[in-house]
Formats: structure tokens, sequence, C-alpha cells
């Protein structure tokens, strides 16, 4: 189905306007189908992006690290990183190298978390499904030359 009939506008500025609107659609769209998963762990897209990073580090890093790699460049990862560290699913402590800095790394709890919900990626990739891989392919290049 086209952006036209999902959210009932035929009428677009031009192309740039139905593509950047159809981003915005596509993106709001996607998150809620994977918000089921997240909500049955108790924990928030921008949670799960952290978690996926600390678990990808393999040594505990800074929360300056953690948002350079983070997806949700608008996050407060302070404070995210706050609320996992009260879920028990990171901890922080003092950097040995610097003692300004606090290190951030995932809990054994954490990982576990990120087990149940690796088992749940074919649940999560099936938003694509429609797509070939050749057809995904483009789609990222497209996307890629976006952000330039």
């Amino acid at each position: 189905m086209g952006i036209e009939q999902d959210i009932h506008q035929q009428n677009f500025r031009n192309e740039f306007q139905k593509a950047a609107i159809n981003l915005i659609y596509t993106f709001n769209w996607m998150n809620e189908k994977n918000r089921v998963i997240f909500e049955a762990e108790n924990i928030t897209p921008q949670q799960f992006n952290i978690l996926r990073i600390l678990r990808g580090a393999k040594v505990p890093i800074s929360t300056l690290q953690i948002r350079q790699r983070m997806l949700d460049k608008m996050s407060d990862t302070s404070r995210i990183v706050d609320r996992l560290v009260a879920k028990e699913l990171v901890k922080k402590n003092t950097c040995i190298k610097d003692k300004r800095l606090v290190d951030v790394c995932i809990t054994e709890k954490g990982r576990k978390l990120l087990e149940r919900i690796d088992l749940r990626q074919d649940e999560m990739d099936a938003v694509l499904n429609n797509l070939t891989e050749a057809e995904a392919k483009t789609l990222n290049k497209l996307l890629d030359k976006i952000r330039v």
C-alpha cells in the first residue's frame, strides 16, 4: 500500500516532500512493529541500542563513546544508562585511566536479556521481508546518500 493510502494524503508539494514524509512515516511504522518486542522485556529502543553497543564493545566504555555509537543522537545517554543501571542491566565504574570518567559495561542480566531478544531477531527482520537483498542494498545506499 502506498503512503497516500496509509496517511490519507493525496497531494504532496513534490516528490522530495513525499519522500521525506515517507521516511518519517516508515520509521514510526517500523518502531511500532518492534516496540512489542521491547515492551515484553520492559526496555525502550534506546536502551536496547545501548545494550547492543555495550555487548559489542567487549570492554567498558564511557557514556561519550556510547553516545557516539548510538543511532538516536538526540538521546540523553547518561539518563538512559542510569535507567539501565537501576534495572541492573549495566553497571558503572570509575575509569581506571581517568578518574573523571565513568566506564559502563553490560551485566550478565543484560546479556541474558539480549539473548532473549536475539531469539526474536527474525521477527524484527520481518518488517523488511518484502525486499530482496538487492533492494535492501539499494535502499541502504539511498539512505546513506541522504545523510551526506
